[in-house]
C-alpha cells in the first residue's frame, strides 16, 4: 500500500493552517502585554500653551487645534462609554468637579432605580472646535462632536426601557473642555456638556 498521498495531504493541510494562521496575525495583531490606559492618553494628546498672563487666543494655532482635536476624540470615547458602564472612577481625571458630581449622581440614580445602560461605540463622524477664549488664566474650548452609538437602557429583568439594542443612532453633542494655562498640570478637563 502507498501512503505518500496521506503525507502530502497532511502537509498542504498544514500549510493552508499556517498561511491562515499567519493573514489572521497580520489583520488582527498580537498581544503585547501593554494595554494602553486610555483616560491618560487625553492629557498627553493635548497642546502646550504657554504659561504666561499675556497669552494671545491666538497661539491656539491650527497645529495646537489638530493636537488638541485628536486628545478630545479620545476623551469623548472615553467620557462616553465609562458613563455608560457606570465606571466613573475611570474618568474623574478628565472631568471638572461640577461635571463629576452630575455624572455620579447619574450614575447612583441609574443604580437606585435598577436600571442600567447598554451603549456601543461606533465613532466619531466628526469633531469641531466651536469656540475657544481665554477667560483669565483659563483657557476654553467648545467642540461639537457627531457620532454613531448604539444605546439602550434596560431594567433589572433586562426589559429595554428606551433604546434600541440594534439600532445605530446619531448623536450630536457640545462638550466645553478648559484648562489652566499657569498650571503644570497638562490635563484638560470636561468642564459642561450639551446635547
Amino acid at each position: 500500500m502507498n501512503y505518500s498521498f496521506e503525507y502530502i495531504d497532511i502537509i498542504l493541510l498544514a500549510m493552508i493552517a499556517g498561511f491562515i494562521f499567519l493573514r489572521l496575525r497580520g489583520i488582527l495583531g498580537k498581544k503585547t502585554g501593554f494595554d494602553e490606559d486610555v483616560s491618560s492618553t487625553f492629557h498627553d494628546k493635548a497642546p502646550e500653551v504657554k504659561s504666561n498672563e499675556n497669552l494671545n487666543v491666538g497661539e491656539f494655532d491650527e497645529n495646537a487645534q489638530k493636537d488638541f482635536l485628536n486628545g478630545a476624540k479620545i476623551a469623548y470615547e472615553t467620557i462616553v462609554t465609562n458613563f455608560a458602564k457606570g465606571k466613573i472612577k475611570e474618568i474623574k481625571s478628565l472631568l471638572d468637579n461640577n461635571v463629576y458630581k452630575q455624572f455620579d449622581e447619574a450614575i447612583k440614580d441609574r443604580i437606585l432605580k435598577r436600571i442600567y445602560s447598554e451603549t456601543t461605540f461606533i465613532g466619531i463622524n466628526s469633531a469641531e472646535i466651536r469656540d475657544h477664549k481665554k477667560n483669565k488664566n483659563m483657557l476654553e474650548v467648545t467642540v461639537e462632536f457627531a457620532c454613531e452609538i448604539i444605546s439602550c437602557v434596560k431594567d433589572k429583568d433586562n426589559k429595554i426601557i428606551s433604546g434600541d439594542p440594534e439600532k445605530v443612532k446619531k448623536v450630536h453633542d457640545i462638550w466645553k473642555f478648559s484648562k489652566d494655562i499657569k498650571s503644570p498640570n497638562p490635563n484638560w478637563f470636561l468642564i459642561d456638556t450639551k446635547a
